[in-house]
This record gives C-alpha cells, structure tokens and sequence, in this order.
C-alpha cells in the first residue's frame, strides 16, 4: 500500500467517493464521520495527509484543524479542506487555524489526486 489518507466528511456518499478516488490512486485510506471521530483515527492510522469537509456535526472542519495542530501526530500533517463553501472569510479562518489547503466540491478527481500526490511526495511512473 502507499501512503495513507485520513478522509472526515459526515456524508457516507462522499467519504465512498474520495475512498474510491484516493484507493484508485494507490493510498491506504481511513474514513472519520466528523471532526471528534477524525481526531481519534488521526492518532491512532498516522496519516501523511488529511482531507477533512468544513460542515460538519459534533466538530467541524476548522475544529478538527485547531484539535489536529494541538497533537503531536497532527503537527505537521498537510490537512486539506473540501467543502461547498467559497467565502472567503471561512478561508481565512481555516488558514488561520492550520490548513493546508483549500478545494471545492465538486472535486476533479484528477486534480485531487494531483494535489494529494504533491502533497504527499507521491511519485507517479
């Protein structure tokens, strides 16, 4: 397996999907259902990247940023936002807080995986 991706999204549809996308690519996947579940399994699968949603129940993405800064295994994790938002405030905010980067849904799965590999040092043949 190749490195691992931590995917949080409250959407079951669209954890499936990155899950595909992500596994396609050759990354070992873990999916969180929002940002308290995605704090544990940052600890716990080691990610070399996290993709986390913005709107989400009991911690949001912006949260699940602040929290992942906070942890020794969270440091220095790129963690990227994907999110319907677009306002540039929120941007801000999650910058503010420890994001890497910023995506909008829907995502190019292509771009997403070029980005990913970036991010994650990931070479393709």
């Amino acid at each position: 397996m190749g490195k691992k991706i931590l995917a949080i999204d409250d959407m079951k549809t669209l954890r499936d999907l990155l899950g595909k996308v992500l596994r396609t690519a050759g990354y070992e996947v873990a999916e969180a259902v929002d940002g308290v579940d995605g704090l544990e399994k940052l600890s716990s699968f080691k990610p070399d990247l996290v993709i986390s949603d913005l709107n989400m129940p009991n911690l949001d993405g912006i949260g699940f940023v602040s929290g992942a800064r906070k942890k020794a295994d969270g440091k220095t994790v790129p963690i990227l936002i994907l999110t319907t938002e677009t306002n540039e405030a929120l941007k801000v905010r999650a910058k503010e807080a420890g994001a890497t980067g910023w995506l909008t849904k829907p995502f190019n799965a292509q771009r997403l995986t070029k980005l990913v590999d970036q991010l994650t040092g990931t070479r393709r043949g």
